[in-house]
Order: C-alpha cells, then structure tokens, then sequence
C-alpha cells in the first residue's frame, strides 16, 4: 500500500480497529498484520486525521461492497499451463455483463463450449477493476487492485481463468491506465497520481514523468503485475496508451514491458503485452535492443476505422 502523505495516516479496519502505518521510502507508507484472512474487509483509510470509510485501498484484493466499501485479501490457486504464441491465437472480445444474461463471470464459463466451438483461441475481457454500478463498459474503473464485485469478484475471475484454461483458451483482460472514472475516484488524495500538465479526453493525465511519478509508475506496473502474476492472466491490451504522456528518459511502457516478461520468463510462462494506439507508433513492438518498447502488438484502429466505413457507408 502506499501513499504520499502525513505520517498521520492510518489503515483503518471494519470494528473500530486502527493500525498506524508507517513512513517508509519514497513517499510509501506501510503495516504488517497476520491475523488477516480471505474475507475479511480491510484497508479503509484515515488521511491526515479525519476519518474517511469510503477511501480506495491502494492493494490486491477483492471488494465485497461498490467502490466506496473495504477490500477482503484473497488467495488464489491456477494450474499449469502454456500460453500460444500471439501470432497464433484468435482472440474473442467479449463483456462480461452482457456476454450472457448471468452478466457474471460464472456465466462466461458455461459459455466456454461455445467458444471453443467457434474457433477462437482466447477471450480478451473487457475491463474488470472496480468501477460504478452493476454494469458498465468497464472503462472509467476506479479502483485498480480490485475485480468488479457484480461480475463475482476475484473469486469469480480465478474460476474464469482456470476454466479456460482447462478448455485450452487463453485469457487476456483490457487495463485502463491512462485515465480513471469520475466517480469514486481519490486516488488523487493519496498522491501525486495525476498531473495537469498535459490533458487528455478524461481530464488530467496520469503522472508519469513528473515529481513523485517514480511511485506512481509502479503502482500502475505492479497492477500489471497483479494481473498476470496472482489471477494467470495470459496477456494485457494496454487501453489508449497515446494519452499516456511520458517524456522521461525510460519510458514507462517499456519498464512496464520489462515487468511483466521477467515475471513470465521467471515462471517459464508466455504473457503478451497489446498496445492500444491511435499514433502507429512503430516504437511499440520494436525490442529493447533497438530503442523500442518491447510490446508484443498493437491494436490496429485503423482497421476498426476503415472496417465502420465500408459497413456503414459513412
């Protein structure tokens, strides 16, 4: 967890219980506890002395409630299995809430035989964090680090992924970090995540090249992590990564790129990284060796765009 604030914040616990954090490097605050387990709510904040319930929680984890609730820990267990080369998959993508009429995770599994039946090799889910409401396209998501609570939670998602894999599908999930929603959104309030300094279609960009930005980029990296490390996730498509701005001197997409590929060569395992960008920008995909990203692909609009055209002759 962590936060650039007074040291007077607090995590507070469902009861009545406080635990002080402590000032650690970087501007990150932290608490270790042992007496926690799978679903027990957890990590509501008190920032600079005044007690507010509906704060985010800045860890892993699930949400029991929407996004002004706690977060339980969970554990999580996957099986053994090898992702396809990206070059031979064919990716179906789908939304949960209204893939089937269940509009849950559960109901994409019972759908998994007609996947398969189709041909496809993998399901990209459209975003999951935590956002507003019940159903929602999933791309002003609030709260990072947790799995929609009306699709089924990370529970809900693990189960997801296990049975796909079992199927023989891949799994990758679509990641918003160039923006977060308007509604229920302090991450702000916990530090310098945004900045105005550059503007994007949501509002104020995400800070990735400015003062305190070093803890801000792994919080996002870290995320990615989460993903593909703890739910098995077979790949990320790295939403409008144009409005990510950075003109630092180590690009973020790369670290991120560095990340995740050391986590998944270190497990002997294959995640593959798709940038969504509307500048065809070859930097992208190019390897590290020759001053690029290191991404895996790049999500091609301009098919989408000409694609609309022919078929709506407009």
């Amino acid at each position: 967890m962590g936060a650039v604030r007074p040291a007077s914040t607090r995590d507070l616990l469902d009861g009545g219980r406080s635990v002080s954090l402590e000032r650690c490097d970087g501007g990150w605050f932290e608490a270790e506890r042992s007496d926690l387990e799978p679903g027990d709510r957890r990590h509501l904040f008190d920032l600079d002395g005044e007690v507010e319930p509906h704060r985010l929680a800045l860890s892993a984890g699930g949400r029991p409630r929407p996004v002004r609730g706690g977060r339980p820990p969970v554990r999580l267990d996957g099986l053994e299995w090898r992702n396809r080369p990206l070059r031979e998959h064919v990716i179906y993508e789908l939304h949960v809430g209204t893939f089937t009429g269940a509009g849950t995770f559960d109901g994409v599994i019972e759908a998994i035989p007609h996947l398969v039946e189709l041909g496809v090799t993998a399901i990209e889910l459209m975003p999951v964090a935590q956002f507003p409401g019940r159903h929602n396209w999933g791309y002003d998501g609030v709260d990072l680090y947790a799995v929609q609570n009306s699709y089924g939670g990370p529970e809900g998602l693990a189960r997801l992924v296990d049975s796909c894999h079992r199927s023989g599908l891949a799994v990758f999930l679509d990641v918003v970090y160039n923006h977060l929603g308007p509604e229920g959104n302090y991450l702000r309030q916990f530090g310098p995540y945004f900045t105005d300094r550059y503007r994007t279609p949501w509002g104020e960009a995400v800070n990735l090249d400015g003062p305190g930005s070093d803890q801000v980029r792994s919080f996002f990296a870290h995320n990615a992590l989460m993903w593909t490390d703890q739910f098995h996730l077979d790949g990320l498509r790295l939403d409008a990564v144009h409005a990510m701005f950075d003109h630092s001197a180590s690009p973020f997409l790369a670290e991120l790129a560095d990340a995740v590929h050391t986590m998944a060569e270190e497990q002997g395992r294959r995640v593959h990284l798709i940038a969504e960008s509307s500048s065809n920008d070859p930097r992208l995909v190019r390897g590290r060796d020759a001053g690029g990203y290191g991404l895996d692909g790049a999500w091609n609009d301009d098919f989408h765009h000409a694609l609309h055209v022919a078929l709506a002759d407009r």
